[in-house]
């Protein structure tokens, strides 16, 4: 006989898996949360949370992750430390599979992954981080309002960070490596139709600058292919 079905799965840990798991521990589904590689999600590597309804004084991200876990224990959650790496969900009962090999039949699965930040992997944006360096603009554009800033990406996401912080400070500048972005084309025309968006083609970002906090940005421009 194979393993009984649990009532409920959830694949993710940041506030919306959690926030999941206590709706769902609270109307007795006894769920289980697969929290993933990075356990808390991207409020993990977030400063001050000013944003979030309930702490008028501002959190720290992975203090707020903290809370959110030990309330979702609390009712009952079950956290496994572990990566759901795929899912087969043409059948009744669902079925998961973990990276470890296991396969977990379920009733219900709720799929709360979210998204990882894309670094560039260079030793300066890890040493800089939270102190200048951000990989959310809506979480952290704030205190940055008033000063000039730079986005490396040319994406939708990209382009949506950049129109984002185009409201709160001076000039953006856009680095693009290459002479086109891989943006829609809406979101394009959008980045540069606004004035303060300055988009730098041919771009390569090679170090952040600064010891505290960002300084400046170097950068290596490459010649222009159509020229």
């Amino acid at each position: 006989m194979g393993k009984e079905p649990l009532k409920t799965v959830i694949i993710g840990s940041g506030p919306a898996g959690y926030t999941a798991a206590i709706y769902a521990a609270r109307a007795n589904l006894n769920p289980v949360l697969y929290t993933g590689r990075e356990p808390g999600g991207q409020l993990m590597i977030t400063t001050d949370v000013e944003n979030f309804p309930g702490y008028p004084e501002g959190i720290m991200g992975p203090q707020m992750m903290e809370d959110l876990r030990q309330q979702a224990e609390r009712f009952g959650t079950a956290i496994k430390y572990e990566l759901v790496d795929r899912v087969d969900f043409s059948g009744e009962v669902k079925r998961i599979f973990t990276e470890s090999g296991e396969e977990i039949p379920a009733h219900s699965v709720i799929i709360s992954t979210g998204a990882s930040a894309r670094w560039l992997g260079i030793e300066s944006e890890q040493r800089l981080a939270n102190k200048g360096v951000s990989a959310c603009a809506v979480c952290d554009g704030f205190f940055y309002r008033g000063k000039d800033v730079a986005i490396v990406g040319a994406g939708d996401s990209a382009c949506e960070e950049a129109l984002y912080l185009s409201n709160l400070c001076p000039t953006v500048h856009m680095l693009v490596r290459r002479d086109e972005m891989r943006a829609s084309a809406i979101m394009q025309e959008r980045v540069l139709k606004q004035e303060n968006i300055q988009v730098h083609w041919n771009t390569e970002t090679e170090e952040i600058l600064g010891d505290a906090e960002v300084t400046g940005v170097r950068r290596a421009q490459q010649p222009d292919p159509m020229r």
